[in-house]
């Protein structure tokens, strides 16, 4: 496994709502470097949404349905979305009509919906499913190949999360928010195949669950705590902590960089599950928020369907 370059905790402000959204649950960041936009998700409130840094400008789409992750195309225009009925192609320029489905990996699962997805740097994309109660272990981790093939890579998860990879690309790494374990996999970037699972880090009960994460420029891996209120740094091969971001929520679900530079770390957050007193102390809760970090991400790869 690739290891980070440095140890030493980039240095960081306070976060600051960039798109106070009170989203039911903020997911699935992705920046765009050729619209330097951030694409997010609200996922039970069926939208997509894209904001602008240099405008402040947001646009949104609704599906009607839960959308969960969004990746960019190189094949075609616009996105590949993962939606409850399917992974399909979506051209925002054109709207919904440009709704063209891809494939539907599980639809024996009526209980499940599609979760957390990225693209390898070989232009697969990689999404994760889940029990939509979060208790029966029937999500699955699937890859997508460009022509809509896809297969299966991991089974028996409640909630799959992540995933990204070390910098070298040899070795994935996957959430079992449930069981609050990350897992790393040794990873064939030629065939797309994974190795057997080994378990990378086990958040402490008081931490939180593990969520969304990316990789940034120097391999090191930040990593979204839901139900733990932060972002946290780990050394690649040790998960060793490097330090903390504190979100303003308790529920932080997903974390990309982004930015004219991608030293912007963009952090999604969720009023799901939240009392009303919860509420009242967490307002900003369900908002995107952005923090310089001292770090640079990388650029996001692309589907080549």
């Amino acid at each position: 496994m690739s290891s980070s370059t440095t140890h030493r905790f980039p240095a960081h402000g306070d976060p600051e709502c960039r798109v106070p959204a009170g989203a039911v649950l903020g997911e699935g960041l992705l920046w765009s470097t050729a619209e330097q936009a951030l694409y997010w998700v609200d996922i039970l409130g069926g939208r997509l949404h894209r904001h602008l840094p240099a405008t402040r400008r947001n646009d949104s789409w609704e599906f009607g349905e839960p959308i969960s992750a969004v990746t960019e195309r190189a094949g075609g225009p616009g996105l590949l979305v993962a939606l409850r009925s399917g992974l399909a192609f979506f051209n925002p320029a054109v709207g919904l009509d440009s709704l063209q489905l891809l494939c539907h990996p599980e639809p024996q699962l009526p209980g499940n919906r599609y979760n957390d997805g990225k693209c390898d740097r070989q232009g697969r994309f990689w999404v994760g499913s889940m029990d939509f109660d979060c208790v029966a272990p029937t999500g699955s981790l699937y890859r997508v190949d460009p022509d809509g093939h896809h297969s299966v890579h991991a089974q028996g998860i409640a909630v799959v999360n992540g995933p990204t990879w070390t910098l070298d690309g040899r070795t994935l790494l996957l959430n079992d928010t449930v069981q609050g374990c990350v897992y790393a996999h040794d990873f064939e970037p030629a065939t797309g195949t994974l190795g057997e699972r080994r378990l990378w880090l086990r958040l402490p009960e008081a931490d939180g669950y593990p969520d969304g994460m990316c990789t940034d420029a120097e391999g090191r891996i930040w990593l979204a705590h839901w139900g733990g209120g932060c972002v946290s740094c780990r050394d690649p091969v040790s998960a060793e902590e490097l330090g903390r971001i504190r979100v303003p929520a308790r529920h932080v679900s997903n974390c990309t960089f982004g930015g004219a530079d991608l030293d912007t770390l963009f952090i999604s957050t969720a009023r799901f599950g939240l009392t009303a007193e919860e509420l009242a102390v967490q307002p900003l809760a369900g908002s995107v928020f952005a923090v310089r970090t001292g770090a640079r991400g990388q650029v996001a790869a692309l589907f080549r369907g």
